[in-house]
């Protein structure tokens, strides 16, 4: 006897039921040693051409410490503080809130924050205005905004060091105490 309030047998949902999807996302772990598994957002396992290009990108948030080797990295963020030797990778980012300490070798870079070390950067590193680099620079294309920070052996790469003798000549000639100022920052500019 169905009535108004009466519910199907089975309960209200089951003829629904077929049409609703319980099944909860899988989380694949990579095993060492064993090739990667890759899953689609589809929740199908496979090495397709989708996964192959997908980019492998670590992001170090803020007050989080890193130390170590970062290998195989194709981007790194830097929130927080890292002491790492980073190798294999194609862009680091480090934010204004960020430090990295230690060796990049890299395609691209993006400075915010503060690196100490040695830096060899294949195309072109970005210094932004809150962005400190002190150590071995070595880049093939340099923009530096209006406040970023050089310090340390600059050099393009295939090429000779920055400084010339005539710029260090006019660099050690006596500067008024008015354009101190100025200068420093023009300086860090031509590096």
């Amino acid at each position: 006897m169905n009535t108004p309030f009466s519910t199907p047998p089975g309960g209200p949902l089951a003829s629904a039921a077929p049409s609703l999807k319980t099944e909860i996302p899988r989380r694949v772990v990579d095993i060492p040693n064993s090739p990667p598994k890759r899953v689609a957002p589809t929740g199908v396992e496979g090495n397709s051409a989708a996964a192959a290009t997908e980019m492998r990108k670590l992001i170090v948030g803020r007050d989080i410490s890193l130390s170590g080797e970062i290998a195989a990295c194709d981007v790194l963020v830097v929130e927080g503080t890292v002491e790492a030797k980073l190798r294999d990778g194609h862009v680091v980012e480090i934010a204004d809130t960020g430090l990295f300490k230690g060796s990049v070798e890299i395609d691209e870079a993006d400075i915010g924050g503060r690196f100490e070390g040695d830096i060899t950067v294949r195309n072109t590193l970005k210094v932004r205005s809150t962005g400190r680099i002190n150590g071995n620079i070595r880049y093939g294309t340099l923009e530096v905004e209006n406040g970023g920070q050089l310090s340390g052996t600059i050099q393009v790469l295939g090429g000779a060091p920055v400084a010339t003798p005539a710029a260090a000549e006019q660099a050690a000639a006596p500067v008024p105490l008015a354009d101190t100022t100025a200068d420093a920052t023009a300086e860090s500019a031509v590096g």
